[in-house]
């Protein structure tokens, strides 16, 4: 370890929180690059917004014998998604940038599709398909992040483990429909 303190010292604390007020959390201590965080947040908002109107438009379009309780699954998972888009917003806030929510730039910056889908087994395996590339991207924010932002990797630790579920769900929804 060295001569060197685990903390730094309190007068050092106060002196540098005095510094540069405007910035809010954002404090000498960050060591992220800000704008390559943001940009990533700002593709996971625009992934999680098009998951919810992907969800909500399988939601509605869900028809047959199965259709009740797979479009509740679909309804409950746009909910989740969109509490996801709420907190990655507000963290983007936090670090001084801006929630992209242009509804142009949202399919090219997201990284999962909208696709509609035919049938419910279609819709099913679509929502299946984007949860699995939200969890790898997801993964590679929080990996990238490393220790560098703990309180934007946590949330995103948070978003990750929710989609896992939602991943597992819809498998179990197909297998209960025998695909």
């Amino acid at each position: 370890m060295g001569d060197r303190p685990f903390l730094t010292d309190v007068k050092t604390l106060r002196e540098r929180a005095r510094q540069h007020i405007e910035q809010g959390a954002v404090t000498p201590g960050y060591k992220a690059d800000r704008e390559v965080v943001i940009r990533l947040l700002n593709e996971a908002l625009a992934t999680e917004i098009v998951c919810v109107l992907r969800y909500k438009r399988h939601y509605f379009m869900a028809t047959g014998i199965n259709a009740q309780s797979v479009a509740q699954e679909f309804l409950d998972h746009a909910n989740e998604e969109q509490m996801h888009a709420d907190s990655i917003a507000q963290r983007i806030v936090q670090l001084g940038g801006e929630p992209d929510l242009a509804p142009e730039g949202l399919q090219s910056k997201s990284h999962s599709e909208y696709v509609e889908g035919e049938s419910l087994i279609d819709m099913i395996k679509e929502d299946l398909i984007a949860e699995r590339i939200a969890i790898d991207s997801y993964r590679e924010i929080i990996e990238y992040l490393g220790n560098n932002d703990p309180t934007t990797r946590n949330l995103m630790e948070g978003v990750l483990a929710k989609e896992e579920e939602h991943a597992e769900d819809l498998v179990s929804l197909l297998q209960e429909l025998g695909q």
